[in-house]
């Protein structure tokens, strides 16, 4: 698996998310790992974890299993980047150094055999990681079903579909990937200066140049995360893929689940849902195509 990950970084066909989780560790305090822990509080509509289990998958950082374990959930961590199962091992080391009730490992949220062997989490957490792992349906139908079957939830958030600016940000991304390293920096600063301008141009002409300006010097962003990061991390993020908040709610109900809490998301950024188990819990063996959703 590691040699895997590697070597599709290397390609030019996945971004590196774990080197750039290791220059975010620097930056997590207990300012970052407090506003982690209210956001997920917030999506899960509890402030209460204890007997609670929770599957991260692409945890990343590790910051939400941090926040997780804080709340008094029993953590399973998951990455497929080895850098990234490296930041989740360190913050648990710094913060839950020997815990038997969370634990860290890499693995890949389309090997199905994997998951399956995982087994059922009472909370499946997946935020801003299934439309970079290059098969996104899949990857959330492997998602729903580690979901506990009768109150069970899932926590996901999702690249929301623009049409075409969606299709744009593909080519950004793909070319980005595919250029030398010495080159990426200077990529990132003028793609960043072409939007920052755009955005700017746009508040002005609505007579609120602030609101454009704001944002730019802001170094913390809810969440707990930093703006640096997650704007190298947008460039980046390679594979990416997209879905409409009506069509992934309606794929969610479709399979059993009640929307309980979302964030819409109108432009480039994620549409956030929880979303818990009702009734019967109807997990597919095979991925249905997301038009079919209303139907199945």
């Amino acid at each position: 698996m590691n040699a895997d990950a590697t070597q599709e970084i290397g390609a030019g066909k996945r971004f590196a998310f774990g080197a750039n989780w290791l220059r975010f560790l620097a930056t997590v305090d207990e300012e970052r790992i407090g506003a982690a822990t209210a956001s997920l509080q917030a999506m899960l509509q509890t402030s209460d974890l204890r007997s609670k289990s929770l599957l991260d998958i692409g945890c990343g950082s590790g910051l939400f299993s941090l926040a997780a374990r804080r709340l008094g959930a029993r953590v399973h961590s998951v990455d497929f980047d080895p850098q990234s199962v490296a930041c989740t091992q360190e913050l648990r080391r710094r913060y839950f150094a020997g815990d038997r009730d969370w634990h860290v490992e890499q693995g890949s949220v389309l090997d199905r055999h994997y998951m399956t062997a995982l087994g059922t989490f009472d909370i499946v957490y997946s935020w801003g990681v299934l439309h970079h792992t290059g098969a996104m349906w899949l990857a959330l139908e492997n998602a729903i079903g580690r979901v506990e079957p009768t109150q069970g939830k899932l926590v996901i958030a999702i690249y929301n579909d623009q049409g075409w600016k969606s299709h744009a940000w593909w080519f950004v991304k793909l070319i980005y990937n595919g250029m030398p390293r010495v080159l990426k920096p200077m990529f990132i600063a003028l793609v960043s200066f072409v939007v920052n301008l755009i955005v700017i141009l746009k508040y002005t002409v609505r007579l609120r140049p602030m609101s454009a300006l704001r944002p730019l010097f802001a170094d913390r962003r809810e969440r707990g995360m930093s703006a640096k990061y997650d704007q190298i991390d947008w460039i980046g993020g390679f594979p990416y893929e997209f879905v409409s908040f009506d069509v992934l709610a309606r794929y969610l109900e479709a399979r059993g689940f009640s929307v309980i809490a979302s964030i819409r998301n109108g432009s480039h950024g994620c549409n956030e849902l929880a979303a818990q188990v009702v009734g019967t819990h109807r997990h597919n063996e095979t991925v249905c195509e997301p038009g079919a959703a209303a139907d199945s």
